[in-house]
């Protein structure tokens, strides 16, 4: 484990360094004490870790810095490091990073997402670029039209590799990859190490520096987190109760489905509580509106699904709730790391219905302690809280089947009449 406490200890460029101090910090986190000097050095690197531990600044420092000194100037529609991101949220954030620890530098910056028009984005490549942040999709799109190539890459870094292997992206990464130069520098950053994101590791890097902080079950020691068991019908009227709380001025609640962070969003704001809803049916202009209000605190809740909300990096929320209960831990650990940021506090509650229990039970498993049971409110249902605990993969299916007719409230009269359509054929 290295010894560094202050920035100033690393061997960074005094414009670097300035930015550094502009910005407001003073030491590295462990993933900046370990990751940057080897990064200085050119190495490639596996880093196992979540958002919230500061890996955009452990990767964009170094990268900053070796294109500073190296002079090197991108000729038209080339880039010199590409950083591919999951998703917009993720992408702009890092965009906004670069620019921050650049200032000073004539670095050039540029960051490429769908969902809006290509043609800024066609300019601000046209003439080659050092810094280009990007999400899959639009970087292929860039790259079909003949706008961008990608020979000239020196350095390579793959954010969230676990999201994008969620998100159906490893295709396309596999697509990127064989456009890359075999000669370059290669990052490659996740949070979790399922098999097929350790054997696309193995075939991108070469003898990488391994960096491992913040284990996915540890992160939740940092949250106060409780459960509060009630009935499905009456989640509503709990989040209701609880938001009129002035403590809970700083709030993301999250759902499973977009469909659901609608209805709650809408339900939110006929009962005046400032909120609204981000996830991927959303324009991109509405999710930075959203997000944008939220960090001013212009609206008070801000409901997400789980991959709208990955690589939201926002100070000060004061409480997570999870509306739904998440069927994958991993999940629950990355939702409740959006708040006890920056040193601060912050607060985890999940709103349980039976059908919950066994993800309860799931996540205990995997962050190592029991979630204490929250009863002061006047929701409780000690029915819930004592009843049999179904199998996990019986829960998940009946919640399917419950969201499914939420969606299509007469997909179940339609069978019921199929049904007796059939009966009469036979007869």
């Amino acid at each position: 484990m290295t010894t560094l406490q202050k920035f100033s200890e690393l061997p960074l460029l005094p414009v670097i360094q300035a930015a550094i101090k502009k910005a407001g910090y003073e030491s590295p986190t462990p993933i900046q004490a370990q990751a940057i000097p080897h990064l200085l050095e050119g190495k490639d690197l596996l880093g196992c870790a979540q958002t919230g531990t500061g890996k955009t600044a452990a990767f964009a420092l170094p990268i900053i810095q070796r294109i500073v000194e190296s002079r090197y100037r991108s000729n038209p529609r080339q880039v010199n490091c590409l950083i591919l991101t999951p998703t917009r949220e993720l992408a702009l954030q890092i965009y906004e990073s670069f620019k921050a620890y650049s200032a000073g530098t004539q670095l050039s910056c540029a960051v490429v997402y769908g969902g809006v028009g290509i043609n800024p984005q066609i300019h601000a490549v046209r003439d080659g670029v050092d810094v280009l942040i990007a999400t899959p999709g639009r970087l292929l799109d860039l790259i079909g039209q003949k706008k961008l190539s990608l020979n000239q890459v020196k350095t390579f870094v793959l954010d969230e590799a676990d999201r994008m292997l969620d998100m159906g992206f490893i295709h396309d990464i596999k697509k990127v990859l064989t456009m890359l130069p075999q000669q370059r520098q290669t990052l490659f950053f996740s949070a979790t190490m399922p098999p097929e994101i350790s054997k696309l590791a193995n075939t991108m890097l070469k003898n990488p520096v391994k960096v491992a902080v913040d284990p996915v079950s540890s992160t939740a020691e940092k949250v106060e987190q409780y459960v509060m068991y009630v009935e499905q019908s009456k989640k509503r009227d709990l989040l209701r109760h609880l938001l009129v709380d002035p403590k809970f001025y700083k709030v993301i609640v999250f759902t499973r489905t977009k469909h659901g962070a609608n209805r709650v969003a809408d339900v939110l704001s006929k009962n005046r509580i400032p909120a609204e809803a981000i996830h991927g049916n959303k324009s991109q202009n509405a999710r930075q509106r959203a997000l944008e209000n939220f960090k001013s605190d212009k609206i008070q809740v801000l409901i997400a699904t789980d991959i709208a909300a990955r690589g939201i990096d926002i100070d000060a929320i004061t409480h997570v709730i999870n509306y739904e209960v998440p069927n994958v831990a991993e999940n629950y650990v990355h939702r409740i790391g959006r708040t006890a940021r920056a040193g601060l506090g912050g607060i985890a509650i999940s709103f349980c219905d039976v059908e919950e229990k066994a993800f309860i039970r799931d996540i205990e498993k995997t962050i190592g302690q029991k979630i204490e049971v929250l009863r002061d409110h006047p929701y409780h249902s000690d029915a819930v809280e004592n009843a049999h605990t179904l199998s996990k993969g019986k829960a998940k299916a009946q919640m399917e089947s419950r969201e499914n007719t939420k969606r299509n409230p007469f997909k179940k009269k339609r069978n019921f009449f199929s049904r007796f359509k059939d009966r009469k054929k036979k007869d």
